[in-house]
């Protein structure tokens, strides 16, 4: 079967639009036919539409109280209205892509179903940039990563001895766009939390700075002090790990280590 002659190439800006958007990302930017993008800030948004005249804000699909499965359906339908149109489109989605943006998995998946030619190219994270400016190293213990509702939802098995990291706190419980923080679901997730590091545990609220000139929020506080956190948008929940315990005796010596 002949694919389609529409093209959809889906790029992430990074969390500083510009510094941190790939040579890759800017050269798709740069040579669509037609841009769609979904940018947190307007330093971000101008420095979009200044690579290509083209380039269309998908923001006025959010609205208060709109559920935000109905805003991802038409999303995806406008991203795909123009691939139709046998177009070479380039979707922006601020950070990576791929991460923590359901409308861009679902757009790369409806093009594909539909005959057209469509990728996406990797970008910086909220947590690339979270490792970076909290100066922490998920190798060192590992390293598990969850949406903060979803991690409530199906209480994932997940190991204290390893760093925690929980996305969109700000949204805890939000099925629906809200410009307000569900501040009132804080205390579920601090009593879940509890069971397994206890109350006095140090956990850190970051927020990365979208701007080159900025310092990122870092709060650090002890897991009960979370109900009261200052919190933004873009609020991710650092745990930290708790003691890895001792190594495996056995296993030490089955690599033929040496235990310290």
């Amino acid at each position: 079967m002949t694919k389609a002659a529409g093209r959809l190439t889906i790029v992430g800006t990074g969390i500083r639009a510009g510094p941190q958007t790939t040579p890759e990302a800017r050269a798709r930017i740069e040579l669509a036919q037609k841009v769609l993008y979904l940018e947190s800030s307007g330093i971000g948004a101008a420095w979009i539409e200044s690579l290509n005249a083209s380039a269309q804000s998908l923001a006025l699909f959010y609205a208060p109280g709109k559920p935000r499965s109905e805003t991802y359906d038409a999303i995806v339908e406008e991203i795909l209205s123009w691939v139709r149109k046998d177009l070479d489109v380039c979707a922006v989605f601020y950070g990576h892509p791929g991460v923590l943006a359901d409308p861009a998995h679902r757009a790369l998946k409806k093009a594909r179903q539909e005959g057209f030619s469509a990728k996406m190219l990797a970008g910086v994270s909220c947590e690339d940039v979270l490792f970076a400016e909290l100066e922490v190293d998920p190798g060192t213990s590992g390293c598990q990563s969850y949406e903060a509702t979803t991690f409530l939802l199906y209480q994932f098995k997940f190991d204290p001895r390893a760093a925690l990291i929980l996305f969109q706190v700000f949204a805890l419980g939000d099925a629906e766009y809200n410009p307000k923080s569900h501040r009132q679901n804080l205390p579920v997730l601090v009593e879940y939390l509890q069971r397994f590091y206890g109350a006095d545990h140090q956990v850190i609220v970051y927020v990365a700075s979208p701007y080159a000139i900025g310092d990122s929020s870092i709060q650090r506080l002890r897991l009960d002090q979370l109900p009261n956190a200052s919190l933004h948008l873009g609020s991710t929940l650092y745990v930290p790990p708790k003691n890895l315990g001792p190594a495996d005796l056995e296993m030490c010596d089955r690599l033929g280590l040496e235990v310290e």
